[in-house]
């Protein structure tokens, strides 16, 4: 499905029916990755899972777009225009950045904020990039040209996390407007707002996450006074492949405190 927003077009897919919720992907992939992760671990029944493609991804545009203030705001939109109502919104990496955004900017149209190995406006003591676990099979799946994405990507190398790089990440990097992002990354800062979120929140950090590290994500529970915090071990940026069993754990509590709300 698609829908334009002033100049640009979003894509998305969605499953089911009832409370909505919208999930963001992190940059350079497109919608398929945080699917394959989200539908792994959220109910099936009871819950509306809208997946959009961010701007410049996959088969979204960023047409008009300048920032990520602008893609912000084209969220919100998209929020009002889609979902119909307040939804349970996640993010991952840059779109969990951009879902502090429209958490800030309308409060009123989220429910509950989902944060997976959030990215800032900068990144803080980022670890260094170490292997958590290597399996021998780890490749057998993957074509020798796939090798170094993964190995950037991953610190837990198994035959089932090879197989969720091949299938889910590694299709959306084909569909990336490079022109268009560097325009928008130009305007990286977010109005991630001053004052605290008040939805029930949950936070996920990887211990051995290169990327965004977890120092920042341990620094935004001031800003999010009803939010579980973990860090894990033996995770990086990929947490939500490497470790879904616990992930799905996370969320469920978060979910439980979101009906209860």
């Amino acid at each position: 499905m698609e829908r334009r927003f002033d100049h640009a077009v979003v894509h998305w897919v969605e499953h089911g029916s009832g409370v909505p919720i919208v999930a963001l992907h992190g940059a350079g992939v497109d919608h398929r990755e945080i699917e394959a992760a989200i539908e792994a671990v959220v109910p099936g029944a009871g819950y509306r899972r809208i997946y959009p493609d961010l701007p410049g991804m996959g088969l979204s545009t960023a047409d008009g777009l300048t920032c990520n203030d602008d893609v912000v705001t084209l969220l919100g939109d998209f929020v009002d225009g889609v979902a119909a109502g307040p939804v349970l919104l996640v993010g991952h990496s840059y779109g969990a950045y951009l879902a502090r955004g429209v958490a800030a900017q309308r409060p009123d149209a989220v429910l509950g904020l989902a944060l997976v190995c959030p990215v800032a406006e900068r990144s803080r003591n980022v670890p260094g990039h170490a292997v958590v676990r290597r399996d021998t099979d780890a490749y057998d799946e993957l074509e020798r040209a796939q090798w170094a994405g993964f190995d950037e990507y991953f610190v837990v190398r198994t035959g089932a996390t090879a197989r969720r790089y091949r299938d889910h990440v590694v299709p959306g990097t084909t569909l990336v407007d490079e022109d268009a992002l560097g325009r928008i990354f130009a305007g990286w800062a977010v109005d991630v707002g001053s004052g605290a979120f008040p939805g029930p929140t949950v936070i996920v950090a990887g211990r051995h996450d290169s990327v965004a590290g977890y120092a920042d994500a341990c620094a935004l529970l001031d800003s999010y006074p009803h939010a579980a915090l973990a860090v894990v071990e033996d995770a990086g940026h990929a947490l939500m492949h490497e470790r879904p069993a616990l992930l799905a754990a996370l969320f469920a509590d978060w979910l439980d405190r979101v009906d209860r709300k």
